[in-house]
């Protein structure tokens, strides 16, 4: 994994600092999604990394595919991406590229999990204490986890808070053992 992130950067890098040149960091995030997506598809992946299939060929065939979803700079990176063999990349140069702006725009991504659905109350306060304790923006992206029992589960970049009962339970269970 750290291989393609290794790999991934400095196309991450180059697209970042091209889309915050332009003012285009939301058009530039679409697109890299957008091409994770059609990336995410197993055939798609069989015909980008077959060697018998010819690089024109395979550049035209995701040109048609793309067509009317990626601008003139979103297809050369493309071609880029295709010409120097990077496509199966693109995933981890997209999660590269947003960290990059949620660094620079000053926010954090953060994932939580629940067991049951947040009320928008629950929502906002969660929001305001995470803006705290991270010291950035937090943008949340709540789904529920009926496998919690209770609580939730929070990731914000590398930081894990997990006050779930699953997680308290593994908890004791562990101290139990040890």
């Amino acid at each position: 994994m750290s291989e393609l992130v290794t790999l991934a950067r400095p196309y991450a890098v180059a697209a970042y600092k091209r889309a915050s040149e332009t003012g285009t960091a939301d058009q530039w995030s679409t697109h890299l999604a957008f091409l994770s997506a059609v990336m995410a598809d197993q055939r798609m992946q069989a015909a980008a990394s077959n060697p018998k299939v010819r690089r024109e060929a395979l550049v035209k065939a995701f040109l048609a595919l793309c067509e009317g979803r990626l601008d003139s700079e979103g297809q050369n990176f493309l071609r880029l991406l295709i010409e120097n063999n990077r496509l199966s990349l693109v995933g981890s140069i997209a999660e590269l590229f947003e960290q990059y702006r949620a660094e620079h725009e000053g926010y954090i991504n953060v994932d939580v999990a629940t067991a049951y659905e947040l009320t928008p109350g629950e929502k906002t306060k969660l929001t305001k204490t995470l803006n705290k304790v991270l010291g950035k923006e937090a943008r949340l992206k709540v789904s529920v986890d009926k496998n919690l029992i209770g609580g939730v589960y929070i990731r914000a970049g590398d930081r894990v808070i997990d006050a779930s009962v699953r997680g308290q339970i593994e908890r004791l269970a562990k101290s139990l053992w040890n």
